[in-house]
């Protein structure tokens, strides 16, 4: 046994012994052993190169081991390891810098968090104390975050068996392939998705309602991208009864769509604006909340009640300033928008029409899903032992999936390149025609 081999071994001897892992039940675990990372390709212990087509968690947008982020966080170690979130330092005021840039006018301040979730749970506390109200509108559809408020306000499962805080509602957002308002067309799905959201908010009585808190595109939900129209009109509906609308861009933002925020291309402009993921690619974990002036005054003279340890954390900040440098320079966005239209889209499209097993294809960028169905007709999804199936397939084609429910996401590092977008989309094809094959 190599060095190599025996780290290895010792990773997943410790790892099996001591660490509770997340979203799982603990005995039936076998976690693939990472040595290393560089670009779009992660290595693993036992000598194997994958190609890196979830980008993890979907956040490593700028890929592993960018040489740039890397060295500002080993810079920023030597002068100054951690502070306290009370003291004014460089690195945070300059990521907060960075950040508005590429955010819309008006947009000032920059409360930042941890990571996502308290990311929305402080959007969510601003918008109750701004408005005085309580309530709080999010879609079925949706995840927000594994706290308090955020998975309450988070629709799929995870939110049943953690749900203690009050006051949240749900509605169900545009997603016209398996549409709940019977609509046979896009501009039907929005119309219809925004009837229903307005008449959720009138029921619930909308001097009630602090928030619409929605995913600009909803990620883990299936990369939901919403109908044209419909982001106004739910922009429309919250300046009617004075709500405030807060996008989640956690998951969309920092070029996971193509344009800096998922938001930019759908004409409006949110009053809260919530991110992490992609700011840094998660290199040290980081979130934060866009304030407008007009949110931000309203504690010019009142304290406003939240705050954490490590809120704007030196590492973190050094290494969001690097990040958004980066992206600036290597055009690194723009590349994420050309890949999606010119690479991405024709040739998932090519698999959807060759495989009767893809229902739909959606998405935008480096971010897209591929849903499978046993039967075009009835869309009935293909079950979790088919999806392990394509999950074991691709992984032993080399490629690192995001599989999720009946979907693939294809959601690789905004830095990938056109080779690598035909080296997946030809294991795709393979595991698609395997899956085939069985239905």
């Amino acid at each position: 046994m190599t060095p190599h081999d025996a780290d290895g071994a010792l990773a997943l001897q410790l790892d099996r012994a001591h660490v509770f892992h997340s979203w799982s039940a603990q005995g039936t675990l076998h976690p693939l052993v990472v040595s290393g990372a560089s670009g779009c390709e992660v290595e693993l212990a036992d000598g194997r190169t994958l190609l890196d087509f979830s980008s993890q968690l979907v956040n490593t947008n700028i890929g592993h081991q960018h040489p740039r982020v890397v060295a500002a966080i080993a810079e920023q170690a030597g002068r100054l390891a951690t502070i306290a979130p009370s003291h004014a330092v460089l690195p945070r005021g300059r990521a907060a810098e960075a950040i508005l840039r590429h955010a819309p006018e008006g947009f000032t301040k920059v409360f930042f968090t941890n990571g996502g979730a308290d990311a929305n749970e402080n959007a969510i506390r601003m918008a109750r104390l701004v408005t005085g109200r309580d309530k709080v509108v999010s879609a079925y559809r949706s995840y927000h975050g594994n706290t308090g408020a955020a998975v309450v306000a988070t629709g799929d499962w995870r939110r049943v068996p953690n749900e203690y805080a009050r006051g949240h509602v749900h509605v169900f957002g545009p997603y016209l392939y398996r549409s709940e308002f019977w609509a046979a067309t896009p501009e039907q799905e929005c119309e219809r998705a925004l009837q229903h959201l307005e008449r959720v908010i009138v029921s619930e009585g909308p001097s009630s309602v602090a928030a619409i808190l929605l995913e600009t595109v909803p990620g883990t939900a299936g990369v939901l991208v919403p109908p044209p129209g419909y982001l106004a009109g739910v922009r429309a509906i919250a300046d009617r009864y004075g709500v405030l609308l807060v996008l989640d861009e956690v998951m969309a933002g920092f070029g996971r769509t193509g344009s800096w925020f998922a938001f930019d291309q759908h004409d409006v402009v949110p009053d809260l604006v919530t991110f992490a993921k992609g700011v840094n690619s998660g290199y040290v974990p980081a979130g934060g909340v866009l304030v407008p002036d007009t949110v931000a005054r309203a504690f010019d003279d009142r304290v406003f009640p939240g705050g954490l340890t490590y809120s704007g954390h030196p590492l973190a900040m050094a290494a969001v300033v690097a990040t958004i440098e980066a992206m600036e320079d290597e055009r690194i966005v723009e590349n994420a928008a050309r890949v999606g239209a010119d690479v991405l889209a024709p040739g998932l499209a090519a698999l959807a029409a060759a495989h009767p097993s893809v229902g739909e294809v959606r998405g935008t960028g480096v971010f897209w899903a591929v849903e499978l169905v046993t039967d075009r007709a009835t869309r009935e999804p293909v079950g979790a032992a088919a999806m392990g199936a394509v999950k074991a397939g691709l992984l032993g084609r080399g490629l690192l999936p995001f599989v999720q429910d009946n979907r693939i996401h294809v959601v690789p590092p905004c830095t990938v390149t056109d080779d690598q977008v035909a080296t997946a989309l030809a294991a795709y094809d393979a595991v698609l025609t395997e899956l085939d094959a069985t239905l």
